[in-house]
């Protein structure tokens, strides 16, 4: 399966990617020269990582007929100081809320995503230390006091 994504230049450090019907711009902070018009490279690969697992996530989810009320992905990389820049680890905090949280079924799917099935988790694993952590927050169901 090929993709193919358009980037145009649109002057400084500012550029646009064209993806289908999508466009996306994407520009550097003012501290490095930019104008701040777009996410860095580097915070979307992050979000790509996050929305590939998340996918998955989901996916697993429906397939194993489990419920849950929200799922909030955190990713946190930490850049080299040295040309070229690149993330040294990237850490990803998969947080759960809901009622009767299946945590078992819910951390088979998180490790599934991980392990076998977001791509771009597998990529970066081999240049980087990817690591995560799972957190459940379970709602209290409220309790009927009859007076």
């Amino acid at each position: 399966m090929e993709r193919e994504v358009e980037t145009e230049w649109l002057g400084n450090l500012s550029f646009e990617s064209k993806m289908d019907v999508h466009r996306i711009t994407v520009d550097a902070h003012p501290d490095f020269g930019g104008e701040n018009n777009g996410p860095s490279p580097e915070n979307l690969l992050l979000a790509a990582l996050n929305s590939c697992a998340g996918m998955d996530i989901t996916s697993l989810l429906q397939k194993m007929r489990v419920e849950v009320d929200k799922m909030k992905i955190s990713a946190t990389g930490e850049l080299t100081s040295d040309h070229p820049r690149h993330f040294r680890t990237i850490h990803l905090v998969y947080e759960f809320s809901g009622k009767h949280l299946r945590r078992e079924k819910i951390k088979e799917a998180v490790d599934l995503s991980q392990d076998r099935y977001c791509g771009i988790s597998h990529m970066l694993a081999k240049i980087t230390n990817v690591t995560y952590d799972v957190i459940f927050r379970e709602k209290q169901i409220p309790l009927l006091v009859e007076q």
